[in-house]
């Protein structure tokens, strides 16, 4: 019973953060680079450029979201099969809360809020924009669009998804100067999608970032049982010998998040301050209390060694 409460807890809290990250997107895209006229990538980009190719054929623009949100359900429509079932309910979600937002935020928002600097409404825009996107894919929320495109050309060929959203994005922020003819917006565009991918980035390896510490010092024993109890981290002691002293040593392997990297170094120096510390970045550090490896193991598949004699 607990269990399923913790994990109510956790899905509920990731659909909070989808959600609010989502919103911010929006917030972003509404109220400071679609009134400067400027097409990003994904599929609000795209609504974007049909917006303004129906308001000059028409005199009347067909609302982003709508398109936005049509043109979502056309793309997972057709790539249901490839993707399945799992990311196809994960991207409903997350491409329905996009266009309600949108379409509720784009009519607020008829003149920039910073008036008379576009260049600073596309900056805060991709900033707001990359942070809402990188917060829902911290806690596994999707917004569709080129993601799956992405996902489709993913399972057909050796492109990686990362490379088949840049080419999209390339084409739609391209495509925009065929339409209002100004290559000011187009540029603006391409600031939007460096600035947006850049801080999506921030936000998800920020929450991912990990250290290590390696300690020597005489009170060793003291040292890890404290990290133990108040930074409820592992250590891991080796033995080695200090090549000056010729005498034993111990030293402590310690893997904890970058934001928690001040209180291990308190508890150290509380200690013993003469303590020898050395910290360094990881890449990723994956297990218990730290991230899963997130890799789909086949089944039919044998380890080599299960062939062995």
């Amino acid at each position: 019973m607990n269990l399923d409460r913790k994990k109510l807890w956790v899905s509920s809290r990731d659909y909070l953060f989808i959600v609010f990250g989502i919103f911010l997107y929006a917030f972003g895209f509404s109220a400071f680079i679609f009134p400067e006229q400027v097409v990003i990538g994904g599929l609000s980009g795209f609504g974007t450029l049909v917006y303004f190719l129906t308001q000059k054929l028409f005199g009347t623009g067909v609302p982003v979201a709508i398109t936005q949100y049509a043109m979502n359900l056309l793309l997972l429509s057709i790539a249901f099969k490839r993707v399945g079932k799992q990311f196809v309910i994960r991207t409903i979600f997350g491409a329905t809360v996009i266009s309600l937002f949108i379409g509720l935020l784009t009519p607020l928002f008829p003149e920039p809020l910073v008036q008379g600097e576009p260049f600073m409404n596309v900056i805060i825009g991709g900033i707001l924009c990359g942070i809402g996107i990188g917060m829902a894919f911290t806690h596994n929320g999707s917004t569709g669009g080129t993601d799956i495109v992405a996902a489709m050309v993913s399972k057909t060929s050796n492109v990686s998804m990362g490379r088949t959203m840049l080419y999209t994005d390339f084409l739609i922020i391209s495509s925009s100067f065929l339409i209002l003819h100004k290559i000011d917006t187009v540029v603006y565009g391409f600031v939007v999608l460096v600035i947006c991918s850049f801080m999506a980035d921030m936000v998800i390896n920020t929450n991912r970032q990990a250290v290590q510490f390696t300690i020597f010092s005489k009170h060793w024993e003291k040292i890890a049982d404290a990290i133990n109890k108040e930074a409820h981290r592992g250590c891991t002691v080796l033995t080695g010998i200090g090549w000056y002293t010729k005498s034993e040593t111990k030293m402590l392997i310690v893997m904890c998040r970058k934001i928690e990297s001040v209180t291990i170094f308190r508890i150290v120096k509380s200690i013993d301050e003469n303590a020898f510390i050395t910290q360094s970045n990881v890449n990723g550090v994956y297990g218990k209390g730290f991230d899963a490896i997130k890799l789909k193991i086949h089944h039919n598949e044998q380890h080599p060694s299960d062939n062995a004699v």
